[in-house]
């Protein structure tokens, strides 16, 4: 727990600092469990990219990820090879794609090339053009029952070692039809969290289609773009949506759902996707 005087190994993507608590009782010092957050840059066939500030962990599933989210490949097999390179100031992703991916001819003079924030989707886009990127319209069309998505919400809160410890990450989670989570990804920056997890799934050969994504941020347009690009037929997000989200989910043909719990939530886009008699209590587990 935060704020522990006799902390465990902290999980991965975290270190101890210590600090100062000042209560009305008075002041001790104590160690704390805290989010690392470091920058990662991101090169294509030796050509700078972007530098992202991101959690240093499951960083082969963020170069898929964020490769195939930010369209420098097509496929994944055009991501030939990932080297993880340690420097003084980050972390270099130097990736490998091949001549027909779109990341092998990158013009450094139109190419983002800055850096991207924590919390920062689109930081780094140079033209309006580069941010709405028209969108493949969502293949899969299936209904999921309102349980399920329930389940999915119960999971993902149980399924974030890192936000128990640290108080301070997103978390992205993929749950099948059924709602029980397979694979969770966490990250300070919810874009990266998404990211991380679309990689994972590929590098698992796991199809994303056929089951419910579920953020702990917000709906951003950035984040229900992801999801619609990786294929997603389902985004639930337990903070709100943006109206650029809705209006972008609304068209790619994503069901998109805002302020998801337990309990209840909205949904904003193709609702049909979603079928039930109504919320009755938990689901089971």
């Amino acid at each position: 727990m935060p704020g522990s005087t006799l902390p465990s190994p902290p999980p991965a993507g975290t270190a101890l600092r210590t600090l100062q608590r000042w209560r009305s009782t008075g002041q001790e010092q104590r160690v704390d469990t805290i989010a690392e957050e470091v920058p990662v840059a991101m090169r294509y066939n030796g050509a700078a990219f972007a530098v992202m500030m991101a959690t240093p962990c499951d960083l082969e599933d963020f170069a898929l990820g964020f490769s195939l989210s930010e369209g420098l490949i097509e496929r994944p097999d055009q991501l030939l090879s990932i080297q993880l390179q340690p420097q003084l100031e980050g972390i270099e992703l130097n990736m490998s794609v091949s001549a027909d991916a779109p990341g092998a001819a990158l013009d450094p003079d139109n190419g983002r090339l800055l850096p991207g924030r924590g919390g920062c989707g689109l930081c780094g886009a140079r033209q309006l053009e580069d941010v709405l990127r028209p969108l493949p319209p969502v293949k899969d069309r299936r209904t999921y029952q309102t349980a399920a998505l329930q389940r999915a919400l119960a999971g993902l809160a149980l399924r974030q070692p890192m936000n128990a410890a640290s108080g301070s990450t997103h978390a992205a989670a993929w749950a099948d039809a059924s709602g029980r989570i397979g694979w969770v990804r966490e990250d300070v920056g919810r874009h990266n969290a998404l990211d991380k997890l679309i990689g994972a799934l590929h590098h698992n050969e796991h199809s994303i289609d056929g089951g419910l994504l579920v953020v702990s941020s917000r709906a951003s347009y950035e984040m229900a773009s992801k999801a619609a690009r990786a294929g997603a037929s389902v985004l639930a997000a337990v903070s709100a949506p943006t109206a650029l989200a809705i209006d972008l989910a609304r068209s790619a043909g994503l069901c998109l759902v805002g302020f998801a719990r337990e309990e209840g939530f909205n949904v904003y886009t193709h609702p049909e996707r979603l079928q039930g008699d109504g919320l009755h209590g938990h689901p089971p587990a």
